[in-house]
């Protein structure tokens, strides 16, 4: 392999390090919250509403200050497994959606900082650990989203007021930046409004819609005129994945 060949491979390796893939497990604690049908989980601080018709089902976890990050991590996934605790911890490992904040002074003070904290929903805990247990140690690690379908665009707002939820990213997963373009305007840079809702100002009212999407390891991604020019406040619609 020539000089540029090993550059390139350090490069790669590196950042995948840095991004979180290919990196050791790290050691956290996690304990659980929502009720047996997960419903207390609903909603959430990235702002993804119903978990169960967005796709993520009751595979979710509120993130402690630390592992957070005032909402950069929303949508990330997660890998844990129950560790040095054998009256409590079951076999195996959980995949879990970063999809909430567990707010320092809950959860008995565990997601106070600098605590490495999961709040699971109560259903994915008990795949983890006996439910008696209530707090457990755990190994984590961040791992690739698995989503099935395309990115989720969801319009709310208003004229010269559009809020995009974006959700069910596969791949990193946590949405670092977005761009819009109506078919009458060039690319527009979006501004984070709070979890996974980015907001233009701009009036893109009957026009069709397209969007970029970057997540935290650097990959983007376009989906080209997923809005139709009818398009209206409150809809849905599907673009490509990662």
């Amino acid at each position: 392999m020539n000089f540029l060949g090993i550059c390139l491979v350090v490069f790669l390796t590196m950042s995948k390090t840095i991004h979180g893939y290919g990196g050791g497990w790290s050691n956290a604690h996690a304990t659980f919250y929502g009720g047996g049908d997960a419903s207390g989980t609903m909603g959430g601080a990235c702002g993804y509403g119903n978990l169960y018709s967005q796709g993520y089902g009751t595979n979710t976890a509120a993130l402690s200050t630390a592992l957070f990050k005032n909402g950069l991590t929303c949508g990330a996934c997660f890998e844990l497994k129950c560790v040095n605790d054998a009256r409590w911890c079951l076999s195996g490992s959980i995949i879990v959606t970063a999809t909430n904040f567990c707010p320092p002074n809950s959860a008995g003070g565990w997601c106070n900082p600098p605590s490495q904290h999961f709040d699971l929903s109560q259903p994915v805990f008990q795949h983890l650990a006996r439910y008696k247990a209530g707090i457990v140690p755990v190994l984590y690690r961040r791992v690739a989203c698995r989503k099935t379908g395309g990115i989720r665009f969801t319009i709310n707002g208003h004229s010269y007021f559009n809020l995009v939820l974006i959700t069910n990213v596969g791949g990193a997963g946590d949405v670092v930046s977005v761009s819009i373009k109506g078919s009458r305007t060039g690319w527009q840079p979006m501004s984070r409004n709070w979890g996974q809702n980015w907001q233009s100002n701009s009036y893109l009212n009957g026009q069709a819609l397209s969007f970029k999407v970057t997540t935290s390891d650097g990959r983007s991604i376009i989906s080209s005129n997923v809005a139709p020019p009818n398009w209206a406040f409150g809809q849905t619609f599907h673009g490509g994945q990662f």
